[in-house]
């Protein structure tokens, strides 16, 4: 018998009775059922996550704000109108009774709360003990160990868009500070240069004040001897006008009784004088009376005037005499005034010396303690003579550094953007989400289905063979025994499967193409792969079955079992342990992974060549191990063959 009429036989037997051909056309639909099913029911999962019911939980009871409308803001309140709002999933704003008890009884996959003090702990980071606001996630894995993944997600998304808008408040208070600071900075700037001006003045008028601290420091030096000898002096004056007062206060009494003396004496000079005018007032009487005298006695005129002749020259000395005693007199009446005189002013001298003995003694006194001051004065002018100095260096260093603190505080200001609101509200958003996430997509899935394809169309294909060898008989007895030909019965045997499996891949494509829309890059590349992986799948199994006969189609089971797990065709394979991803470059389903993936999402074809070219090398080798089991069942029959298979 020929290779074909091997095959026809063997399709003959499958649709032999009614049944046979149900349970072929069943298996059949095996991959199909697998695969499509699968993938349609996982086809877009996080579109439905607005159907989840989750019960949402606000308990904050806000923090004071003189902002806010009411005077208190509530920042629970807003996350939850913008959850609500946003509607990422069926959120139920209820009291912390109905959460527990809706998580309990299944009504809500899981529950995030936020509790009393989420405002305040937002708050606090202005204060002195900051601390980390909460957010409450209760989930229970009785309803659904992935809804509490997905709540997971879900409240860290709620954590990073509070952390986004304190962090956005504080970038925006932070930038109007410093722009405040960039306003300070530019006035201390301003001011800062009239501080150096200021000091450079200042270090002219030092200098000035160093000059004249100097002569100051000279002049009361000079005048701290001086005041030395004042005070000298003055003692001395204090001696003298002691001795001067003793000598006023006897002059006083001298001088009183000599003006005494002198009046008694002028008492005594007027009545002298008095007399002597008198008595030369009377000289002319006396001369006519005489003359009337001589003439009533008879003397003659001429004799009469040769005696008043006589007495003429009397009378003339009398009358100077009188002149002189006038004078005298008048001189007596002037000495006498004058000692009086003195007398007073012995008096007011000895009384002004007194007063000039008690002014000496304040005037040493307070000689001694000018002299005490000016030594002092000295001694200070002499420290401001080496402040001033030491000022001026001083100045001088102050308006430098003035000058540098100008030029520091211009050079600050001038660092800082001088920006407006609208500037700052942009940067704010931008230093509170600085990283925008792009996508550069070398390759796309378009879903969550499309992405799980790969995988499940290479695990369908091998469930699809593995189903068919349950009535596929992998080599016809009759054949190994009419025919010495083990190449034409492994082909034959390999074959029929690989065509029933065929049937089974272009089903398959056809459901992922059409019924679930998923987009395939390069289709009829796609086709190939999977044909290229059903008859790697068939020739693979038929080998076991060859060999192993029923222990070799459970072995056929364990190996799936394997290839779903080191596939790599949900998690990297780089995530498996060691040993499993060793199996992951040995076994042939993780190519055809691969290779799918290349083709459905316009990847790398040639890496996807290299995949198939991995999956022919099995085929190969699995038909090269059949043949060579087929050759040892034409040439021998041993006790196993005749015995039935453990399995069935």
């Amino acid at each position: 018998m020929k290779i074909p009429q091997l095959i026809t036989a063997e399709f003959r037997r499958l649709t032999a009775t009614r049944m046979s051909r149900i349970a072929l056309v069943a298996l059949l639909a095996v991959p199909v059922l697998y695969g499509g099913l699968y993938l349609w029911a996982n086809q877009d999962p996080y579109a439905k996550f607005p159907e989840v019911p989750v019960a949402l939980v606000v308990d904050d009871v806000g923090t004071p704000d003189a902002d806010a409308t009411d005077g208190v803001r509530n920042v629970g309140e807003e996350v939850a109108d913008e959850l609500v709002a946003d509607g990422a999933f069926d959120w139920h704003v209820v009291s912390d009774a109905e959460a527990a008890d809706g998580l309990d009884h299944s009504r809500y996959d899981f529950s995030v709360t936020i509790p009393q003090d989420f405002s305040e702990a937002l708050a606090s980071v202005s204060t002195d003990a900051p601390r980390q606001a909460q957010l409450v996630l209760s989930t229970s894995d009785a309803n659904s160990y992935l809804a509490t993944t997905i709540g997971t997600q879900a409240v860290e998304r709620i954590r990073a868009a509070v952390a986004q808008q304190v962090n956005r408040e504080a970038a925006d208070t932070l930038l109007t500070s410093i722009s405040e600071i960039r306003s300070g900075l530019v006035e201390a700037s301003d001011g800062a240069g009239r501080l150096a001006d200021g000091a450079v003045s200042a270090v002219d008028g030092s200098a000035q004040l160093a000059t004249g601290s100097a002569a100051l420091a000279d002049g009361t030096a000079a005048l701290a001897a001086g005041s030395a000898q004042l005070a000298d002096g003055s003692a001395r004056l204090v001696d003298g006008t002691a001795q001067l007062a003793a000598g006023a206060s006897d002059l006083d009494a001298g001088a009183a009784q000599v003006a005494d003396g002198n009046a008694q004496l002028a008492a005594s000079a007027d009545q002298v004088g008095d007399a002597v005018a008198d008595a030369a007032a009377r000289v002319p009487e006396a001369r006519q009376a005489i003359a009337e005298e001589l003439a009533a006695r008879g003397v003659d005129q001429a004799t009469i005037d040769a005696v008043l002749a006589k007495l003429d020259p009397l009378a003339d000395r009398v009358a100077d005499g009188n002149g002189r005693v006038q004078e005298v007199v008048g001189k007596i009446d002037a000495l006498a005034d004058g000692s009086r005189q003195v007398a007073d002013g012995a008096s007011r001298l000895a009384a002004g010396t007194s007063e000039a003995a008690a002014g000496a003694s304040d005037l040493a006194t307070g000689a001694a303690q000018l002299a005490d001051g000016a030594s002092t004065a000295a001694a200070g002018a002499v420290q401001l003579r080496d402040g001033s100095a030491a000022l001026a260096t001083g100045l001088g260093e102050l308006a430098t550094g003035a000058d540098d603190l100008h030029g520091a505080l211009t050079d600050g200001a001038e660092r800082i953007p001088d920006t407006d609101a609208a500037t700052r509200a942009a940067q704010a958003a931008t230093i509170a989400d600085p990283v925008d996430l792009e996508t550069s997509a070398v390759t796309a899935a378009g879903s969550y289905g499309a992405g799980l394809a790969p995988f499940f169309a290479a695990l369908a294909g091998w469930i699809g063979i593995y189903a068919l060898f349950l009535i596929v008989k992998p080599v016809s007895r009759r054949a190994v025994t009419a025919l010495h030909s083990p190449v034409r019965v492994t082909l034959a045997g390999w074959l029929t499967p690989a065509v029933l499996g065929a049937v089974q891949m272009v089903s398959l494509f056809l459901v992922l193409a059409g019924a679930l829309g998923f987009r395939i890059a390069h289709p009829g590349l796609a086709v190939g792969v999977l044909l290229v992986a059903s008859a790697t799948y068939a020739a693979i199994i038929l080998a076991l079955n060859v060999w192993l006969g029923s222990v070799g189609q459970f072995i056929g089971l364990v190996l799936m079992v394997l290839q779903l797990v080191t596939a790599g065709g949900t998690f990297p394979w780089q995530t498996l342990p060691a040993p499993l991803a060793w199996l992951h470059h040995v076994l042939p389903m993780g190519y055809v992974v691969d290779a799918m993936r290349q083709v459905m999402y316009d990847g790398d074809l040639a890496r996807a060549g290299g995949d198939a070219l991995v999956l022919i090398g099995w085929l190969a080798a699995a038909l090269v191990v059949a043949a060579i089991g087929v050759t040892r069942m034409t040439h021998f029959r041993t006790v196993r063959d005749l015995q039935p298979s453990l399995i069935g």
